[in-house]
């Protein structure tokens, strides 16, 4: 069983709108996560740009190594939290972010040699007064794009994100341990089998300096049908010829599937075809439906026209284009219908808004092993006033 068409709980036990996480679920995917671990010997951490919810940190750091942040806050709430290793890499940092890593990271990625350069004293007087270590790296450019959509490519033309082949300083190569690139979204092995060619063909004459490799994220592992094999034999290939420890840090593979955006109608317009009008926002809930774009799967619906009862879905905003797409039922859908959206537990709690003050989903747990449901926060007025 998997998000996409199941859920195994009642909706109307949880607040409307609200995201709720199947702990059995989760587990599932650990399992995976875990296996390849064994198999390979590789590092997982979890990006929390992508999933950061603290109720299940305990579960998941059974298995995980700890946490991959992209900001002070991300790796504060790593530490303090999730408790193992922080790995931290930001586009760019201010000196007060720096000195409030230190704190907090163990490993520092930096975009650019000249950050590097910039910073790499001030990390060493800063950690030596605190009495810690941290290990810096640097983020490399494939210039190898295996992405569909500009938007979410950093190897596109134009990109910001890490060094590329011409402009690596080798003379800066004895203060980093660590080389990191990220090129992939929600894709296959064998994506990842060629980048590993290309930056291999571009950057392995530096592999042997480092101790780690970092192949970031954007690894689908858990998706059924994902190449785990393969995926097996890059990491050993990668670790047993550069004796490099090898970390993969997929965000979307721990969290695939295994949440849910429960929400509920409040009206039914009818224009030039019937449009349901839900207590959920696309913007402020669900941006990713908006950025991507793509057609979030409600379940138990289809494809427009495939079932009797065919409505557009949209959200309580003012935007017009506030709006997950069109579905359709085998049955009517009136006032307080519940629609139950999948895989809505990534790229979701993490990037929700209160735009237009609309209320912030609850979120909630579920033990499908003993059927209980556990509201974990609600959200209100304080939550919308505060942040202004």
């Amino acid at each position: 069983m998997n998000g996409y068409t199941h859920y195994r709980f009642d909706p109307d036990t949880v607040p409307s709108p609200c995201f709720v996480v199947d702990e059995e679920l989760l587990k599932h995917n650990l399992a995976i996560l875990s296996d390849l671990k064994q198999q390979t010997g590789c590092k997982i951490l979890l990006a929390l740009k992508c999933f950061a919810m603290p109720r299940v940190f305990a579960l998941l750091r059974t298995v995980l190594d700890g946490v991959c942040a992209s900001s002070p806050h991300e790796a504060r709430l790593g530490q303090e939290e999730f408790g193992r290793e922080v790995h931290t890499f930001a586009a760019g940092y201010s000196r007060d972010d720096i000195i409030e890593l230190c704190h907090t990271t163990d490993h520092l990625v930096f975009n650019s040699f000249s950050q590097l350069e910039r910073f790499r004293e001030l990390v060493k007087k800063t950690t030596a007064s605190l009495g810690r270590t941290v290990t810096l790296g640097i983020r490399i450019n494939p210039e190898h794009s295996e992405g569909a959509t500009p938007m979410y490519d950093p190897c596109a033309k134009g990109s910001r994100l890490g060094v590329k082949k011409s402009q690596f300083c080798e003379d800066l190569l004895p203060h980093i341990k660590g080389l990191h690139w990220h090129n992939l979204c929600e894709q296959d092995a064998d994506c990842l089998e060629r980048t590993v060619k290309a930056v291999e063909t571009s950057f392995g004459r530096y592999f042997s300096d480092m101790d780690y490799i970092n192949f970031g994220g954007g690894h689908h592992i858990t998706k059924p049908g994902y190449n785990l094999r393969l995926l097996e034999d890059i990491i050993l290939s990668v670790k047993n010829r550069w004796n490099v420890k090898v970390y993969l840090e997929p965000g979307e593979a721990v969290a695939l599937n295994t949440g849910y955006l429960v929400a509920t109608v409040l009206d039914i317009v009818e224009s030039d075809m019937n449009i349901a009008i839900m207590d959920a926002s696309v913007p402020a809930h669900m941006p990713d439906v908006l950025e991507m774009p793509y057609r979030p799967h409600i379940i138990g619906s289809a494809n427009p026209g495939q079932k009797k009862h065919t409505y557009r879905i949209a959200g309580a905003s003012c935007l017009a284009g506030d709006v997950a797409g069109e579905y359709s039922f085998d049955t009517p859908l009136q006032v307080g219908s519940k629609l139950v959206f999948s895989d809505m537990a990534i790229y979701t709690m993490v990037k929700t808004n209160t735009f237009n003050g609309i209320r912030l989903p609850a979120i909630a747990l579920f033990r499908s092993q003993d059927r209980q449901m556990e509201i974990v926060k609600t959200f209100g007025y304080s939550n919308f006033k505060n942040r202004l």
